[in-house]
């Protein structure tokens, strides 16, 4: 059954590849920051850097009491202690993720478009969905058609109350569209870096949800 959208953090703090700062460092400084939900990105990084990152910056994670999802791979989610996985369409089938990591940790699966969005209402097996992109973003390779905000909102439509985070180039001045669109919250990885002020972008995006000033306490896995 999926999880209470409003137990959940709106904001999903993505880390992100090549900017100096190793991804258990920024899910530390995420944390420190008042982000409650923290995905690890890791795109083509050696297995063994992988699991080491993705084993430190869940216990920063735990230590702060945040959420803490692995992209792409369900044994590194397995193998590192996290609470969950994010799965893209050229990842593992999510049926097959919920089999491997069993009822007790989260599944999130990539919506790019309605009939993806179908497919993540009809599967019974993913706790919320990542719909987008909203617009162009450098962040990910491969991009699938940008959505725009009217897009994203047919999605949601689409997804029979499983709750979405929207992603790709999302702004604090986008958050209030997002959630009029019947999304749980947005994603976000490059935004949170600019600049260097993690605490400061941190804290724009959290005030800027609708829904309060505060970051939202994270949700216990499914049990």
């Amino acid at each position: 059954m999926p999880l209470d959208p409003k137990a959940r953090a709106p904001l999903m703090c993505i880390t992100l590849d090549g900017i100096g700062m190793s991804h258990a460092e920024q899910a530390a400084r995420l944390c420190a920051a008042g982000a409650r939900w923290v995905q690890l990105r890791m795109k083509g990084a050696p297995r063994g850097l992988w699991l080491a990152e993705a084993r430190e910056a869940a216990r920063a994670c735990r230590a702060h009491g945040a959420l803490f999802v692995v992209n792409d791979d369900v044994a590194i989610a397995l193998d590192s202690g996290a609470d969950g996985v994010h799965l893209g369409s050229l990842d593992l089938p999510w049926p097959e993720a919920r089999r491997a990591l069993g009822p007790g940790r989260i599944i999130g699966g990539t919506v790019n478009g309605p009939g993806d969005a179908d497919r993540a209402a009809a599967s019974g097996c993913l706790d919320y969905a990542g719909v987008g992109p909203l617009r162009f973003t450098g962040t990910k390779g491969n991009l699938a058609p940008v959505l725009g905000l009217e897009g994203a909102r047919r999605a949601i439509a689409r997804l029979g109350g499983l709750p979405a985070w929207v992603i790709g180039g999302v702004e604090p001045a986008d958050m209030a569209d997002i959630e009029r669109a019947g999304a749980a919250g947005a994603a976000v990885s490059s935004a949170l870096f600019r600049g260097g002020s993690i605490e400061e972008n941190v804290l724009a995006f959290a005030a800027a949800w609708p829904r309060g000033r505060e970051p939202a306490r994270a949700a216990a896995p499914i049990s």
